[in-house]
């Protein structure tokens, strides 16, 4: 118990700075891979909390350590994402973004300054734990292919490699104060699917002499709704959706080709493979019988998402012990996706949520909104929290 109360006091003391570094990142946002100041930042803050184990990664990442005592006898990796979203924000407060067009309204700033006010913390205690801590600040989440799967391509896990990775994201359905956490299956994998449907356009009132992309692409529409409906275990999530067609005609004009952009979502790695197939099958056969063509691009996202039931099992019980078992939460399956899925295909990873939501004080906004915004109570949480996650899973063997 010495150990969790000086961390908690160490996350209480350090609450404001932490504070005042979100809202820093918050006012200063940057696009996906364009993370420049951002990590600027970031090294700067490092270098005074006294942490100079820093390597640069995938161009805008960093990988800091944080060595105990012995410190080659165990690694555990803690991850946040630094990457903002194409978004104007809405928001009227001190720290709105400077950036026109550019918000971070998926809470990165929240998980940037969350982890380097927890390396802090670990940085200030170090002679108090054994192994190693990997800090990963990346870039790009919010893109594909993902700044996960850069940063493990720039060999960012080894040297030393973690035996397990955590990593914690805001969720505003979850009141302040609280944690959600789920074994096994979490979230979705995400492929973009775009489709262009070719035929020969022309006058409206002479259907006869024309190939309609129109008709042929709403036949395609509804057929591929099949592929979840009729090909896909029922017990198996599927998501398909399309939210974006293009024909670019007129009330009296049949265009030549119609663009059609959609998504596909699953927990399964061979589903998806094979949905793939069906779909591109079934667009390919109503569009040759109906005198038209096709071409269907899918563009692989991120794999699906998966906390090892140990792992998360441990992390679990130790929140509960420093939260109070009231305060952690299950989660259900979430059909969004994430690129920390490509760090639990290397290692046992645990992705868990950190409440921010307060009605009484009207932050309810979900993410991806222009009014997204969090009870900045969750910072005094979120940092001592990860650094008591992250010991107690060196201390396991």
């Amino acid at each position: 118990m010495l150990l969790q109360n000086k961390i908690q006091k160490l996350a209480d003391q350090y609450k404001s700075d932490t504070i005042d570094i979100r809202r820093h990142l918050h006012a200063h946002p940057e696009l996906s891979f364009e993370e420049n100041e951002t990590v600027a930042f970031v090294t700067e803050k490092l270098r005074s909390f006294g942490i100079s184990n820093l390597t640069s990664k995938a161009n805008t990442g960093l990988v800091a350590l944080i060595e105990g005592k012995n410190p080659a006898k165990k690694t555990v990796a803690l991850r946040a994402d630094m990457d903002a979203l194409p978004i104007n924000e809405a928001n009227e407060v001190s720290y709105k973004s400077t950036n026109p067009g550019v918000m971070h309204a998926c809470g990165h700033d929240v998980h940037t300054s969350s982890l380097l006010g927890t390396a802090r913390i670990l940085n200030e205690i170090k002679a108090d734990f054994e192994g190693t801590i990997k800090l990963l600040f990346q870039p790009g989440e919010e893109k594909v292919p993902g700044g996960a799967a850069m940063m493990i391509a720039d060999k960012a896990l080894l040297d030393p490699k973690p035996s397990a990775i955590l990593g914690q994201h805001v969720m505003p359905l979850i009141p302040v104060g609280k944690v959600g956490f789920r074994k096994g299956m979490y979230m979705a994998s995400a492929d973009e699917l775009y489709i262009k449907v070719k035929g020969k356009g022309g006058h409206g009132a002479m259907p006869e002499t024309l190939v309609d992309p129109v008709l042929i692409s709403a036949h395609i529409l509804v057929a591929l709704q099949q592929v979840v409906s009729r090909k896909a275990d029922p017990k198996t999530p599927s998501v398909l959706s399309f939210g974006k067609v293009m024909a670019d005609g007129a009330t009296n004009v049949i265009p030549n080709e119609v663009n059609i952009e959609g998504t596909f979502r699953t927990l399964n790695e061979d589903w998806r493979k094979e949905a793939h197939q069906h779909m591109i099958k079934i667009a390919k056969g109503i569009a040759e019988g109906m005198g038209g063509e096709v071409d269907f691009e899918v563009r692989k996202g991120y794999p699906f998402l998966k906390n090892e039931p140990e792992l998360t099992e441990r992390s679990i019980q130790a929140a509960k012990t420093y939260l109070g078992e009231e305060n952690v939460v299950d989660l259900d399956i979430w059909m969004a996706a994430e690129d920390f899925s490509y760090y639990t295909q290397e290692m046992d990873g645990c992705f868990y949520r950190l409440g921010t939501r307060n009605e009484s004080k009207g932050i309810v906004s979900g993410v991806h909104t222009p009014t997204f915004d969090i009870d900045e109570d969750a910072l005094g949480l979120s940092t001592g929290l990860m650094a008591w996650l992250a010991l107690e899973e060196l201390k396991h063997t």
